[in-house]
């Protein structure tokens, strides 16, 4: 997530702070202008500015993904090509997701595009499945005609389909790739079914939580899988809130710190009942926040 202030300006200190917590905590890495993160409402100079102060703080180019989705081809290119000459080289492109269901011949050439474009033969580009977000997704012959052109540098997808049966096949279908599962109680059974791991949003608010399903999927605790429920049961505590909000008055009762409330537009903070409402659930939540 990231956090913005009054103004709506991206607030590159806490941001900054916020990645070093969710290192520190045990995170292999950050994923920047995700979904979660609030990504496609940014310009692409606040994009570039905080991946060369994330970069300029310490943190590790290995240790960052870049979401490098935009309207026009063109800005992709040139966020990757930004990314890739600092040394990102693991990025994550969502479709083109401006029209209404393209063919897969025109999902496969814009994707193309932008990886000749950005011209790294280095570049471990993610293939960002949301069809909820972008009203579309990869298919399968799409994923595999991009991995035919690009070898070496489509190296996986980030499924955020919340479908498990959808992530299990992606798992079954492309053992060469890394499948990164988005919906937090899929994490464990698709690693187990040859999946790579994860970047979802509850990590912002549980990165210990997360750090241990991942480390050993095959014997998630209990007490675990039940946290996972417990939290997500909160994005939809009452029904219309957005969920980046539920996630940010999460983190700001978790840290003490109302900014995090703050949302850039279009997206809306949570109303004061909504507020409340999410605050004192995760307060009911008792003794086991302390193992987020």
């Amino acid at each position: 997530m990231l956090p913005v202030t009054a103004t709506g300006a991206l607030d590159t200190p806490r941001a900054l702070a916020h990645a070093q917590r969710m290192l520190a905590a045990g995170c292999d890495g950050v994923t920047l202008f995700g979904t979660t993160g609030e990504g496609p409402a940014f310009t692409m100079a606040e994009r570039k500015g905080l991946l060369e102060s994330l970069l300029g703080a310490g943190i590790r180019a290995d240790q960052i993904i870049v979401t490098t989705t935009a309207l026009a081809l063109g800005e992709a290119i040139e966020l990757g090509q930004h990314a890739s000459r600092l040394g990102v080289h693991r990025q994550m492109l969502m479709p083109p997701f401006f029209f209404n269901q393209p063919r897969d011949a025109g999902i496969i050439e814009a994707v193309s595009q932008v990886v000749r474009g950005i011209g790294d033969d280095g570049l471990k580009l993610l293939l960002y499945h949301f069809p909820a977000m972008s009203s579309f997704g990869f298919s399968h012959a799409a994923i595999a005609e991009l991995v035919r052109r690009h070898p070496g540098q489509v190296v996986g997808v980030k499924d955020s389909s919340g479908d498990r049966a959808h992530s299990l096949a992606l798992a079954r279908a492309f053992p060469q790739l890394a499948i990164l599962v988005g919906a937090e109680p899929d994490v464990a059974p698709v690693m187990c079914e040859g999946g790579s791991g994860s970047i979802n949003g509850l990590a912002n608010i549980a990165p210990r939580l997360m750090k241990r399903v991942m480390s050993a999927p095959d014997k998630v605790a209990p007490a675990d899988a039940q946290l996972i429920l417990d939290l997500l049961k909160l994005l939809s505590i009452k029904p219309g809130m957005p969920f980046v909000g539920v996630y940010k008055a999460m983190l700001a009762e978790q840290t003490g710190d109302d900014a995090w409330l703050t949302m850039r537009a279009p997206l809306s903070p949570l109303d004061n009942t909504e507020l409340e409402t999410v605050r004192s659930g995760y307060r009911a939540i008792g003794s086991a926040l302390s193992h987020l």
